[in-house]
């Protein structure tokens, strides 16, 4: 007669007190820790937020009032005929605007070549690439300067690039040297990777050309990391401070970060308008944010998983 099988069956022992505690102390830690880290990184945000609403003789008041006694819009409206705000605000908005969209065109198309296009120098290129990314912006700022003052026959340059200011003083100054920064050509680069080369194989065969398989084929499949791209490339021009100072010397071409500058005078900060100017700043780039957060998010997620 046959043994009937037995099996055995394995029961867990359940987990002494000490080490669920452990793992409740060590949970509540990490939250304790994580709040006090974004507390300590909103504050100067609020005080910002409030110190643009507070009137002048509660702003450095102590100790701090977090919640002022009343709300004005005085800097608000200090902001605007202080200096010509309006004016600093569309000079920005057109600046990376421009820088956002020649960004999309010239990284677009030239990641699609590093990513679909094997020519010669393909991989030196990209080294050559991936090293000018190293290079901190500072370094490069007096050659680029140079070459945008001694530009031939233009800005009453001769044929030499002498005589005149070349594309210094003009919105062509600050779009021109950042129209395909090296991060665009990567990023863009990175995204065609993970896209298949079967249907430009099948595109080729059907006798498109190569334009036109970048453009009606490959680029609207690139949404997501267009979206990214663009509020990465337009935060860093909205952002811009150095290089605009130093190319634009009209006060009706500053931009709103330069005009940000205007309330600091006679080693003094009229801290109120200056609050409510940087918020205002804030507004456009909050907005861009909240129309495209879908796909920067997908972007973020694809991008840079094929090397």
């Amino acid at each position: 007669m046959a043994q009937p099988i037995v099996k055995s069956i394995a029961v867990r022992a359940p987990k002494p007190p000490s080490y669920t505690l452990k793992r409740v102390l060590v949970g509540v830690l990490f939250y304790a820790v994580a709040i006090a880290i974004a507390a300590a990184m909103f504050l100067p945000f609020f005080w910002s937020l409030i110190t643009s609403f507070k009137p002048s003789n509660e702003i450095f008041s102590v100790p701090i009032k977090w919640i002022p006694s009343k709300l004005t819009l005085e800097h608000y409206r200090s902001a605007f005929t202080t200096v010509p705000f309006a004016g600093y605000f569309a000079n920005s908005f057109i600046l990376a605007a421009a820088g956002v969209l020649c960004n999309l065109f010239f990284g677009s198309i030239s990641g699609y070549a590093f990513a679909k296009l094997n020519f010669k120098l393909n991989k030196p290129l990209f080294r050559i690439l991936l090293a000018a990314m190293m290079i901190p912006g500072i370094v490069t700022m007096i050659p680029s300067f140079y070459v945008l003052k001694h530009f031939p026959l233009i800005g009453g340059n001769d044929i030499l690039g002498a005589g005149g200011n070349g594309f210094l003083n003009s919105f062509w100054g600050i779009i021109l040297p950042g129209a395909s920064g090296s991060f665009a050509v990567f990023f863009m680069r990175q995204f065609f990777l993970t896209l298949p080369s079967d249907m430009m194989e099948m595109a080729r065969i059907e006798g498109a050309g190569e334009f036109r398989i970048f453009w009606n084929i490959y680029l609207p499949l690139t949404k997501p990391a267009l979206a990214t791209l663009s509020i990465f490339t337009f935060q860093a021009g909205w952002n811009s401070f150095l290089w605009p100072m130093i190319v634009l010397n009209d006060p009706a071409k500053a931009t709103i970060q330069m005009g940000l500058q205007a309330f600091s005078f006679n080693h003094q900060t009229d801290f109120g308008p200056m609050m409510a100017g940087a918020l205002i700043a804030i507004l456009p780039i909050l907005v861009l944010f909240l129309l495209l957060q879908k796909y920067f998010v997908q972007g973020i997620a694809f991008t840079g998983t094929k090397g």
